[in-house]
């Protein structure tokens, strides 16, 4: 049975939209973020007919920049407060700005100068701000208590343990004795309060850009992981939701099998989740981090779908990930659990990878739209299925990429195909009658006359843009990663318009 009639979903007509990053949009300051070019992005969407913008997870990045290793899944990432808007508020001022090294390129972002940098002058804001008088500060503390003490409370410890992971802490605040808690609540009150602030001037600008975009007639597609980083504040503050021992040390961790990609499958490190104890508890935690998630987006993209169906579990402490299993994730339970307790939803299920029966039928089940990216439609290595990619066999329900942020660019992976290969992408296109243009806008115009009734294209793609576009390798951690942005946004409406032409009016 499916939880939602199919009239209910998102949109009863076809939607198109753009993936890019908050961290790729152009900046003065080193790192997109919700600064004058979000507001001018949204404007060029709007101008081209888009309906969408997908962005990546906005949480705090951690080791390796990654927005999918978080110190929080409910925080944001204070990369992406706009100091121009705290100029304006007369906490910064341009000049002290503008003195920061923040890196010489402007497609590229430098994440040690931004840490470095970055963070001084938040912390000058707060100093200047002060913040506890601002009754909507008072106000945001209390409406975000579930989280907000712990995570605030969780960073000023680690930053008082020069950063590293709280399972190598001193065992009363690893543990959470309440004599320890109540210390380092005293002892580091103004740290926390400025985490706290941080949060606040994240989410408050954050809400001023998604009311905008909305207005404009653009809703935001937000992204989670459906795991939690191990040395996060959800893990240290809800010890007895993941597969830890008495020491608060994991048992088993997230991760894939070896597949045509891996011979010794991907080791993520994650710590898993305890679903029985999430079930006994009503999915409580689950509830809050989706509630929190939709206050935040108008569509939630949950990465890794299949490990609600099955999750493949590693021993602890194993180098790779070949003597890991598959056990039982909690399937319907938990959606069932999720309409019930926040009505209907608009989530995109990320079913990408090898899908068994299944897997299949839970996304079926849920009626949440799934994934199809046409790169994967030329290669049987990680789906070993190709043919469920090609457009000609999607169903409507379904989203449509051409890529997402762990694929090469669409002219990135078209150049590093073989010359055979190269020959059987241009042939399969001419039987499909698409012989005109470039190799990308043949692949682009085949990817959008699929009937999928969602289109998400990244703006590389849409730009034709190759290897300088890349943002991340599975599997690898830190640079080049997650470093690519934009460096103007100038001459990208026309390539927007052409794309919704060839998906919306063909």
């Amino acid at each position: 049975m499916m939880l939602l009639n199919r009239e209910e979903k998102m949109e009863n007509q076809r939607e198109c939209g753009v993936l890019l990053p908050i961290s790729s949009l152009p900046s003065k300051y080193g790192i997109g973020c919700f600064s004058k070019s979000a507001y001018e992005f949204v404007d060029q969407l709007k101008a081209a007919g888009q309906g969408c913008w997908q962005i990546l997870p906005l949480g705090p990045t951690s080791y390796g920049d990654s927005p999918y290793q978080s110190f929080s899944t409910f925080a944001g990432n204070p990369y992406f407060i706009s100091l121009e808007d705290l100029i304006e508020e007369g906490v910064l001022t341009e000049k002290e700005c503008d003195a920061v090294d923040f890196g010489s390129r402007e497609d590229d972002v430098d994440y040690e100068k931004i840490y470095k940098g970055r963070y001084k002058l938040l912390r000058k804001a707060y100093e200047r701000s002060d913040i506890s008088k601002n009754p909507d500060f008072v106000r945001f503390q209390q409406e975000q208590a579930h989280w907000l003490g712990d995570y605030a409370l969780f960073m000023a410890v680690k930053d008082r343990f020069a950063g590293i992971p709280w399972t190598e802490w001193a065992e009363d605040i690893r543990l959470r004795w309440n004599n320890a808690l109540d210390y380092y609540r005293k002892e580091l009150y103004f740290e926390i309060e400025f985490q706290e602030y941080m949060q606040f001037k994240f989410y408050e600008q954050w809400a001023k850009l998604k009311a905008y975009a909305n207005r404009r007639g653009i809703r935001i597609i937000g992204d989670i992981p459906i795991y939690v980083a191990m040395d996060s504040a959800d893990t240290w503050a809800n010890p007895g939701l993941f597969k830890l021992d008495e020491n608060n040390e994991p048992t088993q961790v997230a991760g894939c099998p070896p597949d045509g990609f891996s011979a010794t499958g991907q080791l993520w490190g994650n710590p898993l989740y305890r679903w029985d104890v999430h079930k006994n508890t009503g999915f409580e935690w689950w509830i809050k981090r989706l509630a929190h998630c939709f206050n935040m987006y108008d569509v939630v993209r949950i990465d890794h779908f299949r490990g609600f169906d099955e999750y493949y579990a590693i021993p602890y402490g194993d180098k790779d990930a070949k003597r890991g299993w598959w056990e039982k994730g909690p399937g319907m339970d938990l959606f069932r659990t999720v309409s019930y307790r926040l009505g209907h939803k608009d989530i995109i299920a990320e079913d990408l990878g090898f899908m068994t029966d299944s897997v299949k039928r839970l996304v079926e089940e849920s009626g949440y739209p799934n994934m199809k990216v046409i790169e994967f439609a030329f290669d049987e290595r990680d789906t070993g299925n190709a043919s469920d990619y090609l457009p000609h066999n999607y169903t409507n329900n379904c989203v449509v990429y051409t890529g997402t942020h762990d694929n090469d660019t669409l002219m990135e992976w078209y150049g590093d195909l073989s010359v055979a290969e190269k020959r059987k992408v241009r042939r399969f296109l001419s039987r499909e009658g698409i012989r005109q243009g470039s190799v990308k806008e043949r692949l682009l115009t085949y990817t959008l006359k699929s009937r999928a009734e969602y289109a998400i294209i990244p703006l590389a793609d849409i730009l034709g843009m190759g290897k300088e576009a890349h943002l991340n390798t599975p599997g690898t951690v830190g640079s080049p990663n997650w470093e690519w942005r934009m460096p103007k946004l100038e001459k990208i409406e026309s390539g927007l318009k052409k794309y919704r032409r060839q998906f919306i009016d063909r």
